[in-house]
C-alpha cells in the first residue's frame, strides 16, 4: 500500500509545483478514502485497491494541476496549504 501512495504521490507531485510532497501525500490519502467510502455509501460491492488507485490516478491525471486552486476556494480543504513549514520538493 505504501508504494501505491508513494506512485500516486510522484504522479501528483508531477503534475503540480505548488504542493509539497506531505500535502500531495495528504490529497492522496484524501482521495482515496473519499472514493472508497463514498463507493461503500452507494452500495457497491467493493472491487479492491486496483480500482480505487485507477480511479485515483484519474483524478490525478485530470486534476492534479489544479487541486491547490479549489483547497484555496475551499474552506473546508484550505488548511492544507496553510503550513508553511512544509518544503516543496
Amino acid at each position: 500500500m505504501e508504494e501505491t501512495f508513494e506512485r500516486l504521490t510522484n504522479l501528483l507531485l508531477s503534475k503540480n509545483e505548488s504542493l509539497s510532497h506531505a500535502r500531495a501525500r495528504t490529497w492522496v490519502e484524501l482521495l482515496w478514502e473519499d472514493f472508497e467510502a463514498t463507493y461503500a455509501k452507494a452500495g457497491y460491492d467493493y472491487q479492491g485497491k486496483a480500482m480505487t488507485e485507477k480511479v485515483v490516478r484519474q483524478w490525478l491525471e485530470n486534476y492534479g494541476s489544479r487541486l491547490h486552486e479549489f483547497a484555496g476556494r475551499n474552506p473546508k480543504y484550505s488548511h492544507l496549504l496553510n503550513d508553511e513549514n512544509d518544503l516543496t520538493h
